[in-house]
């Protein structure tokens, strides 16, 4: 695997990234750059890679070629266990399917980030309230997660991966099963509170919609990156 050249990067920068199944190739020749506070779509045919490749910028999934650089570490270098703590603190990951704790209340699945990283104090705490209320969730903290809507179930899953200030935020179809309305009202907030934050913000969708209101719009076929 390629290492990545020693430049002052932008916040995520990808160079000539491959990615194989069974010697077939998914993508290659992906080459990008995100900014912080800048937000990026994916779009492209099902199938294509895209969910793998956000799961490559997380280092969730191996490459077989080319390098990725978030913030000054490349990623290659890590092990991983390093990998982890990596992603543990840097980055926030919002899905599809919500993926909150059905055992945890609301406060708990959002105080998780914080939790692994061993930060409970007053300060975090109140981090945590602060959130909740960004989100709109200010007294919904108790409930469990099956007494939510879908969408307030999104909105617990944005503020789970903002909570701990991640200076990359990826984002996996995160309106797919949601209303027309809902999922309008849940990329309003996400784009805010990436904003906000000054995260970098890549998102993977099929909706129009929401890749309307990217900075950037890329298309990822298995030859690479199109804009």
């Amino acid at each position: 695997m390629n290492t990545c050249p020693s430049v002052t990067p932008p916040t995520i920068r990808v160079q000539g990234l491959g990615k194989r199944y069974a010697g077939a190739p998914v993508f290659e020749n992906v080459s990008l750059s995100v900014e912080a506070g800048e937000f990026v779509a994916i779009i492209g045919e099902s199938g294509v890679g895209k969910s793998t490749l956000l799961n490559c910028l997380a280092a969730l999934d191996q490459w077989d070629e080319g390098c990725i650089d978030v913030a000054g570490t490349d990623l290659s270098t890590l092990d991983e266990t390093a990998r982890a703590l990596w992603r543990r603190r840097h980055v926030g990951f919002v899905f599809q399917a919500f993926h909150v704790l059905p055992h945890l209340d609301v406060r708990q699945n959002v105080a998780l980030p914080l939790m692994l990283l061993g930060q409970n104090d007053l300060a975090d705490q109140q981090r945590v309230d602060d959130m909740l209320a960004a989100v709109g969730l200010s007294g919904l903290g108790q409930r469990l997660p099956q007494q939510l809507s879908g969408g307030q179930l999104q909105r617990v899953a944005i503020a789970r991966a903002l909570v701990h200030r991640p200076g990359l935020l990826l984002a996996d179809e995160p309106t797919g099963n949601l209303d027309p309305q809902t999922a309008s009202q849940i990329m309003a907030l996400l784009l805010q509170q990436t904003r906000e934050h000054r995260a970098a913000l890549v998102l993977v969708t099929h909706s129009e919609a929401a890749a309307a209101q990217a900075d950037r719009v890329l298309r990822l076929t298995v030859q690479g990156i199109a804009s």
